[in-house]
């Protein structure tokens, strides 16, 4: 249950919907089978698993939901070898070479015989609402696959307005002086071992498992680069990699914070092991997604456009 990842999303309009009735919203975009020729399909499932109904889990003002992202996997090599197989039989019956919008044509014809004939793969991508801070939480490594699952609350809802959560601050920058000069290090915090630095018209430099105050290091920011990912840990409590989109990055909870959950619960009830590990989860999240942005000065003020597609 505990996030790997986290894009983080601000809420504008905090939508005023009980649990009761959030549940019976989800319950009308939940995921299905792919039918016939769709390509793909987002819905809502249970985030305890197959054998349980509940679309929702609400504890102290944290929303837990679970998007499954179904898509038909089609490798292009595959498209590719048929239609020219196809065309290639056309241009001897025809003593011609096809033009490319009979090609074209060809290519559509063989995607939709083999599309539903193609395997289907399923990605779980968890969210996490904090009701409280008018936060939102999203589980993947991926901008469009976050946005794709703000696309479905945003149709289960009927409007949601939220942006990027974003800080004062550049990240960039800010990463950037944290590595220079051990000064400008906010109060508790603690980097990690992983670094990558971009320069213009150097490239990428990665390092893992590195000490960060190392002169290697500083001898390397003194080139003009400027720090994309660092490693970072906050409290004791879970650490990460920062990006410059601020976006979380391998995120891992402190082997205290694992042993406490495990505490919490028997080992027997699936239902009371996800709550009890989401809840603590989500508090420790919330609590560090604060410091950070105090760290870079406080949360910005976006004026760019909401993401609301509402009708």
């Amino acid at each position: 249950m505990w996030f790997r990842n986290l894009y983080l999303y601000r809420l504008h309009v905090q939508a005023e919907i009980d649990a009761a009735a959030l549940e019976e919203a989800l319950a009308q975009q939940t995921t299905r089978p792919l039918r016939g020729s769709e390509a793909r399909r987002t819905g809502w499932a249970p985030p305890a698993g197959r054998r349980h109904e509940r679309l929702l889990h609400e504890l102290q003002g944290h929303r837990l939901i679970t998007a499954w992202r179904q898509e038909r996997i089609l490798p292009a090599a595959v498209v590719s070898e048929e239609v020219e197989d196809r065309a290639a039989d056309r241009e001897a019956a025809e003593g011609r070479a096809l033009p490319r919008r009979e090609r074209q044509a060809i290519k559509e014809q063989v995607y939709e015989e083999l599309l539903p004939r193609a395997f289907v793969r399923t990605h779980r991508i968890d969210l996490w609402w904090d009701t409280g801070r008018r936060l939102i939480g999203i589980n993947t490594s991926s901008r469009q696959r976050a946005e794709e699952v703000l696309d479905l609350l945003r149709m289960t809802l009927g409007s949601l307005k939220v942006t990027p959560l974003a800080p004062q601050k550049v990240p960039a920058r800010a990463m950037t002086e944290w590595l220079a000069d051990p000064t400008q290090r906010p109060e508790g915090l603690i980097l990690g071992d992983r670094v990558e630095l971009r320069a213009k018209d150097e490239g990428v430099v990665k390092g893992r498992e590195i000490d960060l105050d190392s002169d290697e290091m500083r001898s390397l920011l003194e080139n003009d680069r400027q720090a994309s990912q660092l490693g970072v840990e906050i409290e004791e409590r879970f650490s990460f990699t920062l990006r410059d989109d601020f976006s979380l990055r391998g995120i891992r909870f402190s082997d205290s914070l694992i042993d406490e959950a495990a505490a919490a619960d028997d080992g027997d009830d699936a239902i009371l092991r996800l709550e009890t590990d989401f809840v603590l989860m989500a508090q420790t999240l919330g609590t560090g997604v604060d410091q950070l942005l105090g760290w870079l000065g406080g949360e910005a003020i976006n004026e760019a456009p909401l993401l609301d597609n509402a009708a």
